[in-house]
């Protein structure tokens, strides 16, 4: 089956898009999304995005609690989840197909009639300061928070879960407020994966989703590079990450940039894993991620290591970035190519996965645009690869967590 020959697209009179990859599968993956995300909030109201992705699923008037959400789905053989990006917020779940009018009425409900019950709400407030901390505990996921942080200026370069400080001032007003500024049909996409008549599924969008347009507020997202290095007592092992700027979504360079990230540290044959790994055992885990968007584009190199070769490691990671500006080979580069297209076909598989591509993509301008996914990545020159290896050599943030001395 050719995915793209199976894949459906409509911008609805009521301006929410609605998306389709058809599969003869008994199973179904769907999602609403939202264009709204962390990169849509001010300072003062960082985490409100992420807090009313929280409090929807807490109750409708149909459905007065999440109890009752969660078991419509889950009795139904379904799964229910959701979650908040910088630049979108999405309710899905998984459910057999046969189910899945069941799937699509309670979306629906969800994003049109929460409740906002002030006790549900200031329960959820605490929830959420628990999860500030868990992110803080994490010594993996501080540093990540930290690069990001490190390459933007806020209001942008502040975690989009917020922090006491804001979340304290959020209010039900102002929750229920910015829910009625964001979440009309313009600005929503359903997505489906699986076995679905799209013109059934048209027909549904119509008829629930209804209301004026409204414009999602938008703040200048500014640039910098930074580096620090925190201690903390009780950990053992030091965090670092490398990071740094990548061409726009909008930007057909872009794809040279995700080759890029694979070369460097793409799995256990790649540079920096040989490298920091194999030849000098300096390290257990070595990861590389990116985020790129219309608006905002970066990446990171992930490396824990221990607090003496924190130096070493960074120093590994520069003179690799070096060397692939200066002698990466057209051999290495179809090689890596290879890679990430059967990564790609495998990753296609899942259809939670392929939901959550679909939205990207789709957030980004056209969904139709993923399935040139492989064509793109293919016609990505060595010279472009090159170009951004050199000016990330030349300006990059860096952010390490290390052992406290006693």
């Amino acid at each position: 089956m050719n995915p793209k020959k199976n894949f459906f697209r409509k911008v609805l009179s009521n301006g929410m898009t609605v998306i389709l990859e058809k599969r003869n599968l008994p199973i179904v993956s769907v999602a609403i999304g939202v264009k709204n995300g962390g990169i849509n909030e001010s300072l003062e109201e960082k985490g409100i995005s992420h807090f009313i992705e929280h409090m929807l699923y807490k109750g409708t008037e149909k459905r007065p609690n999440s109890k009752i959400i969660a078991a419509e789905i889950e009795k139904n053989g379904g799964e229910l989840n959701g979650f908040t990006g910088e630049d979108i917020t999405a309710y899905w779940c998984r459910m057999p197909s046969r189910k899945l009018k069941i799937g699509l009425d309670v979306l629906s409900d969800i994003v049109k009639n929460p409740l906002f019950d002030s006790r549900e709400l200031e329960k959820e407030r605490k929830v959420i300061f628990e999860e500030i901390k868990m992110r803080k505990d994490s010594p993996h996921v501080f540093v990540v928070d930290k690069a990001h942080e490190f390459l933007y200026e806020n209001p942008f370069g502040k975690s989009m879960i917020g922090d006491e400080k804001t979340l304290n001032k959020i209010d039900r007003k102002k929750i229920s407020s910015k829910f009625n500024e964001i979440y009309s049909p313009n600005n929503m996409i359903l997505c489906v994966v699986g076995d679905c008549d799209f013109k059934k599924l048209v027909d549904f969008a119509e008829k629930k989703f209804k209301g004026p347009k409204k414009e999602i507020p938008s703040f200048e997202i500014k640039l910098k590079n930074e580096t620090k290095i925190f201690e903390r007592a009780g950990v053992d092992q030091a965090n670092l990450v490398f990071s740094y700027h990548l061409p726009l979504a909008s930007d057909k360079k872009n794809y040279a940039a995700r080759v890029l990230g694979i070369v460097m540290a793409g799995g256990m044959s790649s540079r920096l894993f040989s490298e920091i790994r194999e030849k000098r055992n300096l390290a257990y885990g070595i990861k590389e991620e990116s985020d790129i968007s219309l608006d905002f584009s970066y990446g990171l190199i992930y490396v824990g290591t221990t607090k003496e070769n924190v130096a070493k490691v960074k120093k590994l990671i520069l003179k690799e970035f070096k060397d692939v500006a200066d002698n990466l080979t057209e051999k290495e580069l179809r090689g890596v190519k290879e890679q990430i297209i059967g990564n790609h076909q495998i990753s296609m598989e899942d259809s939670v996965g392929q939901m959550e591509n679909l939205l990207h993509f789709e957030s980004n301008g056209n969904a139709r645009e993923y399935y040139d996914f492989e064509k793109n990545i293919s016609s990505v020159k060595l010279k472009d690869v090159k170009d951004i290896a050199k000016s990330i050599f030349k300006k990059n943030s860096f952010v390490a967590l290390i052992p406290k001395n006693n």
